[in-house]
């Protein structure tokens, strides 16, 4: 799976947002606290707010928040908001894919890989990377053996 940088800087500006609590950050307090490009993170929060995840102010107090509690805002909302569904196979939903002969079972291979996705990125609140606290599901997967290791292109 590929991860933007518009996914990864989202999730990092929406946790100086958790961490900030009912403080309302501007966006340029949030960049400078995620070492990250101003005018990108104020172009995301406001894309982020159109959404719902998060709420803006205006005046001298103002800023962004969010709009929820940290608890209720997954990993797999900031992507979706800002790319889309989580998995596609050209564009299409997997379980919209038909294939045949010898690939005709692959429209499962994509369905299971999203079902894994959702797995993790659905049950991964902005307050579990925020604590620390990472679900038992995400804990499992990190202490297998290899999840650490890369792996070379086109190896197993």
């Amino acid at each position: 799976m590929y991860i933007s940088a518009r996914v990864d800087y989202a999730v990092r500006a929406l946790l100086a947002l958790t961490e900030a609590g009912d403080v309302p950050m501007t966006g340029e307090r949030v960049a400078r606290a995620q070492d990250l490009p101003v005018r990108f993170v104020e172009n995301t929060l406001a894309e982020l707010r159109r959404a719902g995840l998060v709420q803006s102010q205006r005046g001298r107090d103002g800023g962004y928040r969010l709009a929820r509690p940290p608890e209720e805002i997954a990993v797999a909302d900031v992507i979706r908001t800002l790319e889309g569904p989580l998995a596609e196979v050209n564009g299409v939903r997997p379980e919209a894919t038909t294939h045949t002969g010898p690939a005709a079972h692959l429209r499962d291979v994509w369905v299971a890989t999203r079902a894994a996705l959702r797995m993790v990125l659905e049950s991964v609140t902005l307050a579990d990377i925020a604590s620390g606290h990472l679900p038992e599901v995400v804990v499992d997967l990190l202490d297998q053996p290899d999840a650490w290791e890369p792996r070379p292109l086109g190896r197993r």
